[in-house]
């Protein structure tokens, strides 16, 4: 089998695609099947989080790419900017994972769906709509998240700081 634990800048061959959704991402050990059928191994340090687009190099030189998997969420947009911080801020304050997008002329909030936090950011007067999407929350302040060009370019994994308790849809009360 196959064992992926070394990310990478770079490759001039990709061999594999992993598409895994951003719970599996979050693994630090896990076993799962490559696009082609492969099984492989992924170990990383405890903390670590697989984004959308890394490359792993396994043991015997081979590299894959994450693909992060289109999953339930709801995207959040509001009518000014003002409200979508509100909105941000609200989901800030119950530890929720999100993501943010700011590409588009108002931009964007992605959650998973919770339909507890649908009705709060109703309430708040945002647009809520419920699509498949890839989500990549944001890292968090202490996460790190950030590339530094120049580096070397061969990273083994490292992990992220778990500083406070993350809301999961999942999580029971």
């Amino acid at each position: 089998m196959l064992t992926l634990h070394t990310k990478i800048d770079s490759a001039e061959k990709i061999d594999g695609e992993l598409i895994l959704p951003y719970e599996l991402r979050e693994k630090s050990r896990l076993r799962a099947l490559l696009l082609s059928g492969e099984e492989v191994a992924v170990f990383t340090v405890r903390g670590t989080v697989l984004r959308n687009g890394d490359l792993l190099k396994g043991d015997d030189g081979r590299v894959v790419k994450i693909v992060a998997a289109k999953e339930a969420t709801y995207r959040v947009e509001c009518t000014t900017p003002r409200d979508l911080l509100r909105c941000a801020f609200h989901l800030g304050n119950r530890h929720t994972q999100a993501q943010v997008d700011g590409t588009q002329e108002k931009g964007f909030l992605r959650i998973r769906k919770d339909t507890v936090l649908k009705e709060m950011l109703e309430g708040l007067g945002a647009n809520v709509t419920e699509e498949q999407a890839a989500f990549e929350p944001e890292s968090g302040a202490y996460g790190g998240g950030h590339h530094h060009h120049g580096d070397d370019h061969h990273h083994p994994l490292a992990p992220i700081p778990l500083r406070q308790k993350i809301h999961r849809p999942s999580d029971k009360s």
